[in-house]
């Protein structure tokens, strides 16, 4: 009964070979990146969403009741700063996908290869065989007389049957991987497909809400007189942020025991030399903002360009203000430090040490802004500095 279930067995065997398609397989591959990882980023994206659907409630809820549009505009640039993290969040779910799709593929040629070769090695053994007249399969099945006389034959071919029926059970295995990784490439493709369709809604909503903010930026324009106390306010605010981080840096540089060099900045960006608005008096177009520009504006930066440390240091301040919009702070020494402002997003934190020409945000529109721009200021000394002095190749824009 042993032979019998042997010959049902290497005939079932036989059929599933011829069954194979040559193809080509695999071998593994460390992977760079998991669908682990790519799962987290999906639960982030679904945090970032339920905190933009709440923070349009609050927006439907202000314009409902007429209120400032001042506030209007935070909520707005909170609105774009998430809006901006869930844009670089779907992308490097995208970029994920398409590094598992080419390590998918690789490793499945990896794997046709193999199924060919062991593919190839069985159908020459047998050949081979077969032409110099040795006991094969072929013998047994093809010239055998009756099934008494095809039992009596396996026992002279027990022993290689057994090592061709493991070449079989690989072939078995190869092609059951083939067909798994086939599954699991097709999934990839799918997933990859609806990250960048949602990409685009994202991008979408990202161009709204610009064009949003800068409705609402005109609208304070018209209605000068309604958000002058809120303005001014806001310049007083200004003031004391300025304040803070003169006590603040002085006292982090103290316990860090760091020494202050002056100078040495590089740009803080990488796309544009036009200064829009220098330091000092100017008119803003808006009465009640600030006349006494405390830094500089540089403008065609757009709201995609990487906002760069322009010295070593460390983050004393990353935050979301209704005048500065997104900005952020790094101390270089005592009463040394330089601000960066209406970013789109941060991407820094405080208490962060950052090295030279480090992103720290991308450009934007946020806070009290007539258009996409960087705000930038240095302070030495504890005193702020015209930041022309430092920045070479500047051209006048203003």
């Amino acid at each position: 009964m042993k032979r019998k279930r042997r010959i049902l067995s290497f005939v079932m065997a036989m059929l599933l070979l011829f069954a194979l398609a040559p193809a080509e397989g695999l071998v593994p591959v460390a992977q760079a990146v998991t669908q682990g990882e790519i799962d987290q980023l999906k639960s982030d994206a679904k945090e970032l969403a339920s905190e933009t659907s709440s923070l349009k409630s609050q927006l439907a809820d202000l314009k409902n009741q007429r209120s400032s549009a001042l506030k209007r505009k935070q909520l707005l640039d909170q609105q774009i700063s998430l809006t901006v993290k869930a844009i670089e969040n779907t992308e490097k779910q995208i970029s994920g996908f398409e590094t598992l799709l080419a390590q998918t593929e690789y490793e499945l040629d990896e794997n046709r290869k193999q199924e060919e070769r062991q593919y190839a090695v069985f159908c020459e053994r047998a050949r081979v065989m077969e032409e110099a007249g040795t006991t094969s399969y072929w013998a047994v099945l093809f010239k055998a007389e009756n099934f008494s006389d095809l039992l009596s034959r396996l026992s002279d071919v027990q022993e290689v049957m057994d090592y061709d029926q493991s070449v079989l059970d690989g072939l078995r295995q190869l092609r059951a991987q083939i067909e798994s990784k086939q599954e699991e490439q097709e999934d990839l493709k799918a997933q990859s497909e609806e990250a960048k369709a949602q990409l685009e809604v994202q991008k979408a909503d990202l161009e709204q809400q610009h064009a949003e903010a800068e409705a609402l930026y005109k609208e304070i324009q018209a209605n000068v007189a309604e958000y002058e106390a809120e303005l001014a306010e806001m310049n007083a605010e200004r003031d004391r942020i300025q304040a803070e981080i003169v006590e603040k840096s002085n006292e982090l540089a103290r316990q860090m025991a760091m020494t202050t060099t002056k100078g040495g900045y590089i740009w803080p960006e990488t796309v544009s030399r036009r200064i829009t608005s220098p330091q000092g008096a100017r008119n803003t177009g808006i009465k009640g903002a600030s006349t006494n520009h405390k830094g500089v504006d540089i403008g065609g930066v757009g709201t995609t360009t990487n906002v760069l440390a322009t010295k070593a240091g460390v983050v004393i301040t990353s935050a979301l203000h209704r005048s500065y919009g997104n900005y952020v702070v790094i101390m270089h020494g005592e009463g040394n430090t330089t601000l960066y402002a209406h970013m789109s997003s941060r991407s820094v934190k405080e208490g962060d040490t950052v090295t030279q020409g480090q992103v720290i945000g991308i450009t934007g529109s946020t806070g009290v802004s007539s258009g996409p721009h960087l705000h930038y200021e240095i302070t030495e000394g504890g005193v702020r500095v015209n930041p022309l002095d430092y920045l070479p190749g500047w051209i006048k824009a203003w």
